[in-house]
């Protein structure tokens, strides 16, 4: 006998600055659409310097839902269709920002002092019960995805959660520092 389908409504919440330039989001709206989410996409007020975070769209949505169907029966290709969408999110991202290599603001060293080096900008997946993050970052390749399609979130109790390109696993620092 197969399990009932889960009755509660798959939602994803799409976030993106009102600054953000139109249509950055589609990719992921779409792809989230694909796994059999009910997308919202909405705009947030732009934030000041001193609450810039590094991402350039925030999606809420429950993630052992996402990651089940991420490894369902479509999982390769759910999972290249997430890489190419977030691909296409982060460049959108990094095409409209000044081009300077550099963030706008100062490490505090002294006014003369070159800027620090800029984030890049991430796509972050939060889930809105556990609040727990995971990172997507444009250095991910295929293995990550294919690895994140097996992330065992019952490991995870605090985020955020990255991929570690060395050991090629999803890890969360805190997480790893408390128990060890």
């Amino acid at each position: 006998m197969e399990p009932s389908p889960d009755p509660r409504p798959r939602t994803a919440d799409v976030f993106v600055e009102e600054t953000a330039p139109p249509g950055q989001e589609t990719p992921l709206v779409e792809e989230f659409g694909a796994l059999g989410f009910t997308v919202r996409a909405r705009a947030l007020p732009a934030r000041r310097p001193i609450e810039q975070l590094a991402w350039a769209v925030l999606v809420v949505l429950p993630l052992q839902a996402f990651l089940t169907a991420l490894g369902g029966k479509a999982g390769e290709d759910a999972h290249h269709g997430l890489r190419n969408a977030v691909s296409k999110v982060l460049r959108r991202a990094s095409e409209a920002e000044p081009s300077t290599g550099t963030s706008t603001e100062p490490t505090g060293e002294s006014e003369a002092e070159p800027l620090a080096p800029a984030t890049p900008p991430t796509v972050v997946l939060q889930d809105p019960a556990t609040g727990i993050r995971i990172i997507l970052g444009p250095h991910l390749d295929d293995t990550a995805y294919r690895a994140l399609r097996a992330l065992d979130l019952t490991r995870i109790t605090q985020g955020p959660v990255r991929y570690d390109t060395a050991e090629a696993r999803w890890l969360s620092d805190l997480d790893e520092a408390t128990s060890g």
